[in-house]
């Protein structure tokens, strides 16, 4: 408990702040470059959703907050007290390890998004938050991270505990994070921006885009996987992508 109350709570709250404006600026600017994007990609698909989108933004930005915090609170532990596994020296760890570790973090972040996320389609996590997700109808590049508070919480602290658990490069962890914002962002764009050679090909059998995440919002009870479509093929939640008519 004297340990406890020894920390640089400063340093950290500190690290917490930086770390939200980090997620925040994030967000701003990769999902304003979606939807710079779609505007000329598909001009017109937002039409009429500007309250939409301001939602989205609103309760994105709340939602970087969420995440921030133990972000923050890990980056300050690794830098300060060596309390993560994130190493910075490639030598730490065999080279091979740091494409098994970018898998490890996909496939372990994947498993907990598909079963908190099936749950939260039951009447409790509908009523728990997930509902204020799914009010973006149709959901655009602003909705990635549009969550209820406790929706966000139950995310925010997946990868954070990860890195006490699994070691993880520093590079190798900014990769997992820019795929996770990627991924996000982009399956809710309403448009797919892979073609369908890929989507309908032997990789879109195992992997989700936006003609596969779509299905989700169109029908609730199916398509819960983040990264990878196996959880839904061994559950029996997977259902065909929506055709988005990708280009060719």
């Amino acid at each position: 408990m004297t340990q406890f109350a020894s920390l640089p709570w400063a340093a950290i709250l500190f690290s917490a702040l930086a770390m939200t404006l980090i997620v925040a600026l994030r967000y701003l600017a990769t999902s304003g470059l979606f939807a710079w994007i779609t505007g000329r990609v598909r001009p017109g698909l937002y039409a009429g959703q500007d309250a939409q989108i301001r939602n989205e933004v609103r309760w994105s930005l709340a939602s970087a907050a969420i995440y921030g915090l133990p972000a923050g609170v890990v980056a300050w532990g690794w830098q300060n007290r060596g309390w993560t596994r994130i190493y910075t020296d490639w030598s730490d760890w065999p080279l091979w390890y740091a494409p098994l570790s970018l898998m490890l973090y996909l496939l372990l972040h994947d498993t907990w998004f598909y079963w908190t996320h099936r749950w939260m389609h039951g009447p409790r996590g509908l009523r728990w938050g997930h509902a204020l997700h799914h009010a973006s109808k149709p959901p655009t590049a602003w909705a990635a991270m549009s969550f209820h508070p406790w929706e966000a919480l139950s995310g925010a602290l997946v990868i954070p505990l990860l890195t006490f658990v699994i070691p993880i490069h520093v590079g190798i962890l900014g990769l997992v994070l820019t795929i996770m914002t990627v991924m996000g962002i982009a399956n809710h764009m309403g448009w797919e921006m892979f073609s369908r050679r890929i989507v309908h090909g032997p990789l879109g059998k195992w992997l989700i885009t936006a003609s596969h995440h779509e299905r989700h919002h169109r029908e609730y009870r199916c398509n819960y996987g983040l990264y990878f479509r196996h959880w839904d093929r061994l559950c029996g939640t997977d259902r065909d992508p929506v055709d988005f008519s990708p280009r060719p």
